[in-house]
Protein backbone atom coordinates (compact mmCIF):
# COMPACT_ATOMS: atom_id res chain seq x y z
CA UNK A 1 0.00 0.00 0.00
CA UNK A 2 1.28 3.45 -0.93
CA UNK A 3 1.43 6.18 1.73
CA UNK A 4 1.29 9.86 0.73
CA UNK A 5 2.38 12.39 3.37
CA UNK A 6 0.28 15.55 3.02
CA UNK A 7 1.10 16.94 6.46
CA UNK A 8 1.94 20.62 6.26
CA UNK A 9 0.17 21.00 2.90
CA UNK A 10 -2.67 23.53 2.97
CA UNK A 11 -6.14 23.29 1.42
CA UNK A 12 -6.93 22.97 -1.45
CA UNK A 13 -3.40 21.93 -2.48
CA UNK A 14 -3.59 18.76 -0.37
CA UNK A 15 -6.75 17.63 -2.22
CA UNK A 16 -5.11 18.32 -5.60
CA UNK A 17 -2.03 16.29 -4.57
CA UNK A 18 -4.25 13.46 -3.28
CA UNK A 19 -6.22 13.41 -6.52
CA UNK A 20 -3.02 13.33 -8.60
CA UNK A 21 -1.63 10.49 -6.46
CA UNK A 22 -4.80 8.45 -7.05
CA UNK A 23 -4.43 8.93 -10.80
CA UNK A 24 -1.14 7.02 -10.60
CA UNK A 25 -2.59 3.87 -9.02
CA UNK A 26 -4.82 1.19 -10.49
CA UNK A 27 -8.53 0.88 -9.78
CA UNK A 28 -9.14 -1.13 -6.62
CA UNK A 29 -5.77 -0.20 -5.08
CA UNK A 30 -5.65 1.29 -1.60
CA UNK A 31 -3.72 4.44 -0.70
CA UNK A 32 -3.06 5.99 2.71
CA UNK A 33 -2.88 9.76 3.10
CA UNK A 34 -1.36 11.44 6.16
CA UNK A 35 -3.33 14.60 6.95
CA UNK A 36 -3.19 17.41 9.47
CA UNK A 37 -6.05 18.11 11.87
CA UNK A 38 -8.53 20.88 11.02
CA UNK A 39 -9.53 21.74 7.46
CA UNK A 40 -7.44 19.01 5.77
CA UNK A 41 -9.02 16.15 7.73
CA UNK A 42 -12.50 17.57 7.04
CA UNK A 43 -12.12 18.55 3.39
CA UNK A 44 -9.87 15.92 1.79
CA UNK A 45 -11.98 12.85 2.74
CA UNK A 46 -15.20 14.62 1.71
CA UNK A 47 -13.73 15.76 -1.60
CA UNK A 48 -12.26 12.35 -2.48
CA UNK A 49 -15.56 10.67 -1.61
CA UNK A 50 -17.28 13.25 -3.82
CA UNK A 51 -14.95 12.15 -6.65
CA UNK A 52 -16.40 8.64 -6.23
CA UNK A 53 -13.56 6.99 -4.31
CA UNK A 54 -14.28 4.63 -1.41
CA UNK A 55 -13.44 5.85 2.09
CA UNK A 56 -12.07 2.82 3.98
CA UNK A 57 -10.93 4.49 7.17
CA UNK A 58 -9.90 7.63 8.99
CA UNK A 59 -7.97 7.31 12.23
CA UNK A 60 -5.97 9.57 14.47
CA UNK A 61 -2.28 8.71 14.86
CA UNK A 62 0.32 10.70 16.82
CA UNK A 63 -0.89 14.23 16.08
CA UNK A 64 -2.14 13.64 12.55
CA UNK A 65 -4.72 11.53 10.74
CA UNK A 66 -4.42 8.52 8.45
CA UNK A 67 -7.01 8.45 5.66
CA UNK A 68 -7.36 5.17 3.76
CA UNK A 69 -8.95 5.38 0.31
CA UNK A 70 -9.71 2.73 -2.31
CA UNK A 71 -9.49 4.04 -5.86
CA UNK A 72 -12.68 3.61 -7.84
CA UNK A 73 -12.48 3.82 -11.63
CA UNK A 74 -13.33 6.97 -13.51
Amino acid sequence: MQTIDLRGVSCPTNFVKAKLALELVDEGETVEFLLDDGEPVKNVPRSLKGEGHKLLGLKEAEGHYVLTIEKVGE
